[in-house]
C-alpha cells in the first residue's frame, strides 16, 4: 500500500511538472514587442511625413505606387466650400442694379486695330519637317496639313465658317501631374511644327512643379518669347468666333472650369481642333481626358463647352504666325482691341446676370471685365455680389481680379482675407497669392511681412517680374 502511494505521488509530481508551460526567453519577448512597436511607430510616422512633409506632387507619386495611401491624404479644409463672403462694411454707393445698367463710354471702333506683340527674344521653332501623321484625312484644304509641311496659311481675306471644319497635324500630349498649361500650349504649338515637349514649356511657365496656375498671359508670353509663333489672349469669346477661327486655320486654347469624376472643381485648358454644326459639337484635345476616338478630339456639345468656358469669362488664346497678323485682326473684328473685348465680355456677363441674378459666375465675370476696364469701384461691387452665390473654393487659384479691384479701392483687409483663405487651401503654391498679400501689407505699412510675401512669390516663380519690382521698390535693391 505504501509503495503504491509513493508511485502515485511520483506520478502526480511528474504530471504537475509536465503541465507547466515553458516560458520563452525574455529577450525574445522584448524583441517581438520591439518589432511591433517599431512597426506601429514607423507606420504612424510614415503617414505623418506623407501628410505633412511631402509636397503635393511627391504625395501623388507615392499614391501612384501605393494607391491605398490616398486614404491618408489631408483633405483640404476648403474642399466643397465656397469663397468667403464679402466683408459687409464697404459701401460704394452703387447697387447691383447699377452694375447691370452701366453706360459704356467707349464706342465700337470704326477701324479694326492691328494686333501688336513684342518681338521674340529667342526663336526655337523647329523647321517644317514634322513626321507626325494627321489625325484624320483632311477634307478642307483651308485647314489641312501634310506630314512634311506646316499648315497652309489662311487666305488674305478671312473665310466664312462652313458647317464643319477641322485642324490636323497636332501631336497629342498627355499632361504630367499638375501640368495642363504647359501640356496644352505644347499641343497648340505642335500644329506649327513645334518639337519641344511639355517639360520645356513648364521650365519657363512654372519653375516650381507645385505652381497651381499658369495664366493665359504667361502662356502668351511663352509663345511670343520662345517659339517664333505669336499669341494673343482676349475675353468674351463666342461660339461663332471660335468656329470662325478654327475654319480659317487658327488653333485656339480655352480657359475652362473643369470637374472630372472624383475631383473637385479645377481650372483647366483645352485646345479646340474642330467643330460640326450638324452634330452640334466641338472637338478638343484635352491633356487630361485624351484626344478622342481615332485622334479626332473628345466630343463636346456646344452647350457643354460654353458652360465650362463661361466660368473663365470665355477667355481664349489664339496662335498665329507673324505674317498672319492682319488677317487675324480682320477675323477678330472688335475683339482685336483688348478694351473692346472687355466691353463685349461685360455685355455677355450682364445679360446672364439679368437672366439669373443668382449666377455667381456671371457676377464674377462682370467684375473681371470691369477690372480690365479699370472701373474698380464697380468691379468691387460685382465681386461682392458674386461671393454670395457659392463660387468654387479654388476660384482664387486662377483668377485674381478681386485682388486688383479691392486693392485699388483701398479695401486692403478684403485682400488679406482672400489671400489668407487661399493660403490655407492650396494657394500657397500660387505666386499671385503672395504677391497681393505683399501689396496689401505695404499699403498697411507692414514692410517686414510684405518682404516675406514677395520673396515667397519669387520662390515659386522667379520669373514673376511684378513681385521682383515690388520687392525692389521697398528694399531699394
Amino acid at each position: 500500500m505504501a509503495e503504491m502511494d509513493q508511485e502515485t505521488t511520483a506520478d502526480t509530481a511528474h504530471a504537475d511538472v509536465d503541465s507547466e508551460p515553458v516560458s520563452p526567453p525574455s529577450i525574445l519577448v522584448w524583441l517581438i514587442a520591439g518589432i511591433f512597436l517599431l512597426t506601429v511607430f514607423g507606420a504612424t510616422g510614415s503617414v505623418i511625413v506623407f501628410r505633412n512633409v511631402l509636397r503635393p506632387g511627391q504625395q501623388q507619386r507615392v499614391v501612384n505606387m501605393l494607391p491605398f495611401m490616398e486614404a491618408f491624404l489631408s483633405r483640404n479644409p476648403g474642399a466643397g466650400a465656397a469663397l468667403p463672403t464679402a466683408i459687409p462694411t464697404y459701401s460704394s454707393g452703387l447697387s447691383s442694379d447699377d452694375l447691370l445698367n452701366i453706360v459704356l463710354v467707349s464706342p465700337t471702333p470704326e477701324i479694326i486695330p492691328t494686333i501688336t506683340v513684342q518681338p521674340p527674344t529667342l526663336t526655337l521653332l523647329a523647321v517644317a519637317t514634322s513626321t507626325a501623321t494627321p489625325t484624320l484625312e483632311p477634307t478642307n484644304t483651308l485647314t489641312s496639313t501634310s506630314t512634311t509641311e506646316v499648315p497652309i496659311l489662311p487666305s488674305a481675306t478671312p473665310n466664312a465658317a462652313p458647317p464643319t471644319a477641322n485642324l490636323y497635324g497636332f501631336t497629342y500630349t498627355r499632361q504630367t501631374w499638375n501640368n495642363c498649361g504647359p501640356a496644352t500650349i505644347t499641343m497648340g504649338l505642335s500644329y506649327f511644327g513645334w518639337r519641344e515637349d511639355q517639360d520645356f514649356a513648364a521650365s519657363f511657365l512654372k519653375p516650381d512643379e507645385e505652381d497651381k496656375n499658369v495664366t493665359p498671359q504667361e502662356m502668351v508670353s511663352f509663345v511670343n518669347e520662345q517659339s517664333g509663333i505669336r499669341a494673343i489672349t482676349r475675353m468674351g469669346g463666342t461660339l461663332d468666333l471660335l468656329k470662325m477661327l478654327i475654319a480659317n486655320g487658327y488653333p485656339v486654347i480655352l480657359s475652362i472650369g473643369f470637374m472630372p469624376e472624383g475631383y473637385d472643381w479645377l481650372g483647366h485648358y483645352r485646345a479646340i481642333v474642330g467643330y460640326d454644326d450638324y452634330r452640334g459639337v466641338f472637338y478638343a484635345y484635352d491633356s487630361f481626358l485624351g484626344n478622342g476616338d481615332n485622334g479626332e478630339g473628345i466630343v463636346l456639345s456646344f452647350d457643354e463647352l460654353d458652360q465650362d468656358w463661361r466660368q473663365f469669362n470665355r477667355n481664349f488664346i489664339v496662335l498665329y504666325r507673324q505674317e498672319e497678323e492682319s488677317t487675324l485682326s480682320q477675323l477678330l473684328g472688335e475683339q482685336a482691341d483688348p478694351e473692346r473685348s472687355a466691353e463685349l465680355a461685360l455685355e455677355i456677363a450682364r445679360q446672364e446676370a439679368r437672366v439669373n441674378p443668382h449666377d455667381g459666375f456671371a457676377w464674377f465675370n462682370i467684375g473681371t471685365s470691369l477690372v480690365a476696364l479699370e472701373r474698380y469701384d464697380e468691379a468691387s461691387l460685382a465681386y461682392d455680389q458674386s461671393r454670395h452665390f457659392n463660387l468654387p473654393w479654388r476660384m482664387m487659384w486662377y483668377q485674381f481680379g478681386p485682388y486688383t479691384a479691392y486693392f485699388n479701392v483701398e479695401r486692403h483687409d478684403d485682400v488679406l482675407a482672400l489671400t489668407t483663405a487661399n493660403l490655407n487651401n492650396g494657394g500657397q503654391y500660387v505666386e499671385e497669392t503672395h504677391y497681393w498679400q505683399g501689396r496689401a501689407y505695404v499699403a498697411q505699412g507692414n514692410i517686414d511681412e510684405a518682404i516675406r510675401a514677395f520673396n515667397a512669390a519669387l520662390s515659386i516663380n522667379p520669373r514673376f517680374s511684378a513681385a521682383q519690382e515690388a520687392l525692389t521698390e521697398i528694399t531699394g535693391g
